[in-house]
C-alpha cells in the first residue's frame, strides 16, 4: 500500500467511531467512486479548519466574532441556556422551540482531564451575566457525574440569577441532546420539566 494511501487512511481515523477497517473502506470508496466529492470535501474541510472559530459571546462555533444567534435581534436576550458543547446547542435548535440565548462551556468540570472553571469560560459567563440583561439561566448539562457536578458548581458560583437544570424528558441513555423540551412562549418555563436549583 502506498504511503499516501496509508496517510489518508490514518487521517480518517481521527473521526469518532472510525477504526482502521472503516477508515480503509472510506478511503477506497473515495478513490474508487467519489474523487470529485472527495476533492470538494478536502476543500471545505481545509476552509472550515482555518476559518471557523468560537463566538466571543457564547463560544459556539462561528466564522464571525459574534455568531448569528447572538447577533439576532429576534432572540430572547433575557434567557440564557448553558450547554456543554455545540452538539447540544444544535440539537436544541433543531428539535425545540427555544428562542433564547446560549453559552457553550466546551466541556464539563473534570480535574483529571485538566478542565476547570477557566477552561469552561466561566469568567466570560460571569461577565455576560453582570451585564444585567439575563433574567433566567437554564443549566442544561448532561446528567452524568461530571455534568451534574458542573451544574452544581454553576449554581453555587453564579448567584443572583434564576436557574434551572434539565430534568424530565431526557432519553433513557441520559443524553441531554436526545431530550430537553424547551418552551417557545414568553412567560412559559424556559425548559419544560426542569428541576429548579435551590438559591444559594
Amino acid at each position: 500500500m502506498s504511503k499516501l494511501l496509508t496517510d489518508l487512511i490514518e487521517a480518517l481515523r481521527c473521526l469518532p467511531g472510525v477504526g482502521g477497517k472503516s477508515a480503509q473502506r472510506m478511503a477506497f470508496h473515495l478513490l474508487e467512486r467519489e474523487r470529485e466529492r472527495g476533492l470538494r470535501l478536502a476543500q471545505v474541510l481545509e476552509q472550515a479548519m482555518q476559518r471557523i472559530g468560537n463566538c466571543t459571546r457564547c463560544r459556539n462555533f462561528s466564522e464571525e466574532p459574534v455568531c448569528p444567534i447572538c447577533a439576532s435581534s429576534s432572540r430572547d436576550r433575557q434567557v440564557l441556556c448553558v450547554v456543554e458543547s455545540p452538539t447540544e446547542l444544535a440539537a436544541i435548535e433543531q428539535a425545540t422551540g427555544y428562542r433564547g440565548q446560549y453559552f457553550v462551556l466546551l466541556g464539563r468540570l473534570s480535574p483529571l482531564d485538566g478542565l476547570g472553571p477557566e477552561e469552561l469560560g466561566l469568567d466570560l459567563l460571569t461577565e455576560r451575566l453582570a451585564e444585567g440583561e439575563i433574567e433566567e439561566m437554564v443549566i442544561a448539562t448532561n446528567p452524568t457525574v461530571e455534568g451534574e457536578a458542573t451544574a452544581n458548581y454553576l449554581a453555587d458560583a453564579l448567584r443572583g440569577v434564576a436557574r434551572g437544570v434539565v430534568g424530565d424528558g431526557l432519553h433513557e441513555d441520559g443524553d441531554v441532546r436526545l431530550g430537553a423540551v424547551l418552551g417557545d412562549q414568553r412567560g412559559a418555563p424556559a425548559v419544560e420539566g426542569r428541576d429548579d436549583l435551590p438559591d444559594v
